[in-house]
């Protein structure tokens, strides 16, 4: 489970540039606590680390680093896209966008005149959805009276509205790396501070979360529609993985985009996104990683006072559909004017699997630097990619999710050649034993990624958060490297040959479009997709 983060971000961009794919940084220490052996001596961490967990069920986990006088923060909230309603794809993604609206306090100039205008805007908008979704019997000038006044009221609210001034409170304080993001996994929140302003940060982050305010709700909900246009509708890459992880997924909620289906960003409302919060942020679905100069003793006693009064509420059921058994190739065909791109992908366990570590390895071997295979075989010796990899941990790694392989291939070669070399790839792990130095340079490189990943309080602070959410324990932080001490070349070839078979394989593939492969009368061109 070395990699949490997604290669969504980087496959997305594959249409403008090459992708380097987005990871999760790696666990960090020093040098200095490693033993003689080059093993990760854990006790030695377990003195700077303290965890509590309240009475209504939140988690911190603090390290002290008095190194310089300042702290970093990972709050972790256990949703994200995979827990989108019906009907509401989106929703977990525009809580990232609300993050930084204010409070009843922050961020508005009367919030006793705001609410009720806020109220306004939600009664308007329920009345002229409720016209603009029915499919029989629409009535065209009572929708744009009704979208008017919806309007009308969304402008009555704004004016007491005070952009920016929660940001702005952080930065007068010292305040850095104010950030959100949202995955299918999880949402988060995280920014820097001096180590004096940990109160005024229990002040602020205790209080978005008990008083949530939905300010801008609309206006936000635009912006995330924009970039729907942007990054999938305008760009071939992002058509593919839609409909690509569409095909790949029917019943697990990997299958539906983070960043929602378009008609259900123009129906959702603010209403449903205060229930989405909820449902979701409460105390015992949150874990908090602290990571700088805090003395557990003074900092623990501020965190109780002020995030001790969020409402105590169960932890979500977590409920999802099992996804059935792939039988059959899976193929998605793109036509589209641009560069041709070829994807395809394996069906795996999750992150909790006993052999999440010999993916990894694998993904390791075969991509890791311009010393992997697929760097020296597609890249390098065939000369037929741009760009070659294979890796694990796609969209997600909560639930069962893909090992992908994807390519661009250089001018005059096709992506059947590239189908070819990876098979080729492929049945190479099922036959044949990775080398001694493989083996080995994966196991040493993971090494030294876990002792530099975690050089900032950034990093640690987040890797802290993770583990203790994944595994109820932060200290597999640093276990995952036994695991990793583990595996075996008989290892690897086992999982080979388990996962990477034609019936568990779906396949994706942007065709350029020229003039001998135009699509007929009735397909839209440049627009023509295939499922197979």
């Amino acid at each position: 489970m070395k990699r949490w983060f997604t290669r969504l971000a980087g496959l997305l961009l594959l249409s403008a540039t090459l992708p380097l794919g987005a990871q999760k940084p790696q666990p960090a220490a020093t040098p200095a606590a490693q033993s003689q052996t080059g093993s990760l001596d854990v006790a030695s961490y377990e003195k700077r680390v303290s965890v509590k967990t309240l009475p209504n069920g939140l988690t911190v986990v603090l390290w002290r680093r008095p190194e310089a006088p300042v702290f970093s923060f990972f709050t972790m909230v256990d949703a994200g896209s995979a827990q989108d309603p019906l009907n509401e794809t989106g929703l977990a993604h525009m809580m990232e966008h609300m993050a930084f609206k204010g409070t009843p306090d922050i961020g508005t100039k009367d919030y006793a005149a705001e609410k009720p205008a806020l109220e306004k805007v939600e009664q308007t908008y329920a009345a002229y959805n409720a016209e603009r979704v029915k499919r029989v019997g629409q009535d065209p000038q009572k929708l744009a009276q009704l979208k008017q006044a919806w309007q009308d009221a969304i402008k009555a609210a704004d004016q007491y509205v005070i952009k920016n001034q929660f940001a702005e409170v952080l930065e007068a304080h010292g305040g850095v790396g104010v950030n959100a993001f949202t995955n299918y996994d999880e949402t988060a929140y995280m920014y820097s501070l001096p180590s004096n302003q940990i109160e005024l940060w229990a002040a602020l982050e205790s209080d978005r979360m008990k008083h949530p305010v939905m300010r801008e709700f609309y206006k936000e909900r635009n912006v995330v529609m924009e970039e729907r246009r942007m990054r999938t509708d305008s760009k071939p890459t992002g058509r593919l993985i839609e409909q690509f992880l569409g095909t790949a997924f029917m019943a697990n909620p990997y299958h539906r985009p983070t960043i929602g289906y378009a008609s259900d960003l123009e129906s959702f409302s603010a209403t449903d996104a205060a229930e989405f919060f909820k449902r979701y942020y409460v105390p015992s679905n949150m874990v908090i990683g602290l990571v700088g100069d805090l003395d557990p003793d003074q900092v623990f006693p501020i965190i109780e006072r002020y995030f001790g009064q969020l409402p105590a509420a169960p932890k979500p059921t977590e409920t999802h559909t099992i996804e059935p058994a792939q039988n059959s190739v899976r193929q998605v065909t793109l036509l589209d004017p641009s560069q041709p791109f070829y994807l395809e992908g394996y069906h795996r366990p999750s992150y909790l699997a006993p052999d999440d570590v010999v993916y990894d390895a694998i993904s390791d071997i075969l991509s890791n630097g311009r010393t992997s295979r697929l760097y020296r075989s597609l890249v390098r010796d065939k000369q037929i990619a741009a760009y070659a990899d294979g890796s694990t941990g796609f969209p997600g790694n909560k639930y069962a999710h893909l090992f992908i392989f994807y390519a661009v291939p250089v001018p005059g070669r096709k992506t059947e050649d590239l189908q070819k070399a990876f098979a080729d790839e492929i049945q190479k792990l099922k036959t044949q034993d990775v080398t001694d130095d493989e083996l080995q340079m994966f196991k040493t490189r993971t090494k030294a990624d876990l002792i530099r990943g975690l050089a900032s309080n950034e990093g640690l602070a987040e890797q802290l958060a993770i583990y203790q959410t994944r595994y109820g324990d932060w200290r597999e932080l640093f276990r995952y490297l036994d695991r990793v001490d583990k595996v075996t070349k008989s290892d690897i070839r086992r999982v080979a040959n388990q996962v990477f078979q034609d019936t568990n394989r779906t396949v994706g593939v942007i065709q350029t479009q020229t003039a001998s492969n135009q699509p007929g009368p009735g397909a839209a061109a440049g627009k023509g997709a295939e499922q197979q």
